[in-house]
């Protein structure tokens, strides 16, 4: 009999580690929020229980727990979906080094529960957090050009400094809008002629749409491909060897991301 491949990654999580997912921030965004939640019905219609840990630029500050006892600090949401107020919260772990990495065996020790981990966070941010690291990071994006410039400079940032080749995207924006393709075709040029690194995959998730909407099969595509770029537990196994981000790379041009 065919096993679809929904089927096999819910075997693969039965006895698995925590998965960690890094989500570029992206103020220039309308509508970042529903594209969070868009993800975690992705995973939710995998039976994963996902923890968004929030550290946004526009991301409510933490509890003054924080510091002390962060599982108390977690709020549960839904059956499926736990939530941590963490803006700046990353920056607390840093280490001589400059590396926050720590901050990843922390947060999975606060949810031992927890399938998927997902850090929204700042570029510069995750750089200090995922150095290195098998994971592959999620842009964010609408139609707007500056929303656009935004994510590619996250991506640019990441590439130099984090070391991290690999991409992909999420826009917020109605899937039959043509537009959308124009914009993943200017950030996969971009991505390959400037930096060398690869957008992979994109997905639209319209923010205006009925929370009971279906997902499409695209945004599904998305999930279960970032999942399978996440080895189990690799991210956080790694926090051990605390690997620094990398130094500067030499500057290149900044390619303008034409109007659309």
């Amino acid at each position: 009999m065919m096993v679809d491949q929904a089927h096999g990654l819910r075997r693969l999580f039965a006895a698995s580690k925590t998965r960690f997912v890094p989500v570029v921030s992206n103020p220039r965004v309308m509508g970042a929020g529903a594209l969070l939640e868009g993800l975690c019905s992705a995973f939710a219609e995998l039976n994963l229980h996902t923890l968004v840990v929030d550290a946004g630029e526009h991301s409510p500050k933490p509890s003054e727990l924080a510091g002390v006892d962060l599982s108390n600090c977690i709020e549960r949401l839904s059956p499926k979906v736990s939530y941590l107020a963490a803006r700046g919260l990353p920056l607390r772990h840093i280490n001589a080094h400059g590396s926050a990495a720590s901050f990843l065996e922390a947060v999975a020790d606060a949810a031992p529960d927890a399938d998927v981990i997902l850090l929204h966070a700042p570029a510069a941010e995750l750089a200090r957090v995922v150095a290195l690291r098998e994971v592959r990071p999620l842009l964010l994006a609408d139609t707007e050009p500056a929303s656009v410039t935004e994510a590619y400079a996250g991506m640019k940032w990441l590439t130099q400094r984090a070391g991290l080749m690999v991409y992909s995207l999420l826009m917020a924006c109605h899937p039959q809008l043509r537009v959308a393709t124009r914009i993943a075709q200017q950030l996969h040029s971009c991505a390959d002629g400037f930096l060398g690194a690869v957008l992979r995959d994109w997905a639209c998730l319209d923010p205006r749409a009925s929370q009971n909407a279906p997902l499409t099969p695209e945004l599904r595509h998305l999930a279960r491909e970032l999942l399978l770029a996440a080895p189990p537990g690799a991210a956080v196994d790694a926090a051990a060897s605390d690997a620094t981000p990398l130094r500067p790379a030499r500057k290149v041009s900044n390619p303008l991301i034409a109007a659309h």
